[in-house]
């Protein structure tokens, strides 16, 4: 119980602040490179912004159909977290009322395995095909589960997908992944190093837990010096406090029981001193261990500041370098290869104008720049988080289109756009006052 709480608790702090409601794609292109001025530079990373968001924020985006590009990124997130590695298929389907085909088929880890559960096939370990010299070639998927139901006709059937297209050059796999080892083909999830400890901490808390209980079920039992031909209290104690209601003198405990003793017996009072005025400290300290191993500061863990500001600030920002690597990964690994090829069909198409996309690998480089941000760390005082931003900007560190989004997940120029419609009807208000008070 406990165990599975603080487990859950850590995967999904994690996929709160690292994924949050979803990284923002903001197109950077290299301006210098394309030889365009700096307006012709914006205007091409606005529209191409709209083109992304007119297929990331439709479900269309998914091969099932049901979440968009940014549920995709914490499903994706959570599942790497949990499983050690997630499998990105990259299909094409034509759909109404959508300009693109690129399609994301997540494929769950499990299903990636030896063709026929061959753990001695050559070349291919844990599904992953290698040629001699160890590079990837290819994934082998099942078409099931493991553990689904299969009719007794069906037999598991295994897919080969090649990693990169033999003919187009094209990533056809995208393999979501932690390598904590040189060579290592399969990812390990997150809670592996500690799930020896949640499994303890989770049988503790249950014990305890039901050591409370227990204490609240204590049985006043009644003795007799001398024998009384009347019923005994117990004989009317209800049914529900009986382990089998067949058997008059099975006895469980229960709320205000009160059971009879026979003469000459005696019961002596059991104290189980619950609750254990020691769980709190040693649960806390098992919280310290285990939050160390996945750096996660146990404030943090337990959603628990108790601490002064500055001690609190530091476990912030402390977890905040855990977030941004884990950020930067997701980006790199998930994102942003998503985002290329979604870019290659809608220069192929004519959506976007990039003259030598095709044609030179570092043009298309130059294009395909793009920055993911999402949810800035949390605030403990507003105002010295916005006056730290506004000096980032003015001192060259940081630039407002990344502040906003980070710290209120807006748009700059959109912003820029409200404000000024703000303004002029402002403006326009005060004239008309100005006006009636002259007449």
């Amino acid at each position: 119980m406990g165990g599975a709480s603080l487990a859950t608790g850590a995967l999904k702090t994690l996929r709160t602040n690292v994924v949050g409601v979803g990284l923002k794609a903001k197109p950077t292109i290299d301006r210098k490179t394309l030889n365009l001025s700096a307006d012709e530079a914006i205007n091409l990373e606005r529209q191409i912004e709209k083109e992304f968001s007119l297929w990331a924020d439709n479900t269309a985006c998914d091969l099932q159909g049901i979440d968009n590009f940014a549920e995709l990124q914490q499903l994706v997130f959570l599942n790497w977290l949990l499983s050690g590695d997630v499998i990105v298929l990259l299909p094409t389907t034509k759909r109404a009322n959508m300009p693109y085909d690129l399609r994301i088929n997540l494929i769950e880890s499990d299903r990636v395995s030896n063709p026929n559960n061959n753990e001695f096939e050559k070349n291919i370990i844990g599904g992953i095909e290698v040629n001699d010299a160890g590079e990837v070639i290819a994934y082998h998927i099942s078409k099931h589960h493991p553990h689904a139901f299969l009719n007794n006709s069906e037999t598991p059937e295994w897919i080969k997908v090649d990693a990169i297209g033999k003919k187009t050059g094209r990533k056809n796999v995208l393999h979501i992944m932690n390598r904590e080892r040189i060579g290592q083909l399969r990812g390990v999830p997150l809670l592996a190093p500690v799930i020896e400890d949640l499994k303890q901490l989770g049988r503790y808390t249950s014990a305890e837990l039901m050591a409370a209980v227990v204490t609240g079920f204590l049985t006043v039992f009644i003795e007799k010096e001398n024998s009384s031909n009347e019923p005994a209290i117990g004989e009317v104690v209800p049914d529900e406090f009986q382990v089998d209601a067949s058997d008059k003198n099975s006895i469980e405990l229960g709320n205000g029981a009160i059971v009879d003793l026979a003469p000459g017996e005696k019961a002596n009072p059991v104290n189980p001193n619950r609750p254990n005025t020691a769980f709190d400290g040693f649960v806390t300290s098992m919280c310290r261990q285990i939050g160390a191993a996945l750096e996660i500061p146990y404030e943090i863990l337990l959603k628990h500041f108790s601490s002064s500001y500055s001690a609190s600030r530091g476990a912030l920002l402390e977890f905040w370098k855990t977030v941004n690597m884990y950020r930067s990964w997701l980006a790199a690994d998930f994102c942003q290869p998503i985002y290329e090829e979604w870019l290659a069909e809608a220069v192929a198409k004519g959506r976007i104008k990039a003259p030598g996309f095709f044609s030179d690998p570092l043009i298309r480089k130059a294009y395909s720049g793009c920055e993911w941000n999402g949810p800035t760390n949390g605030q403990l005082d507003p105002l010295k988080e916005v006056n730290a931003a506004e000096k980032r900007v003015l001192n060259g560190f940081s630039n407002r289109t990344k502040e906003t989004v980070e710290l209120t997940g807006g748009d700059f120029y959109n912003n820029i756009e409200k404000l000024i419609q703000e303004e002029t009807a402002i403006k326009t208000v005060q004239d008309i006052k100005d006006g009636a008070n002259e007449k």
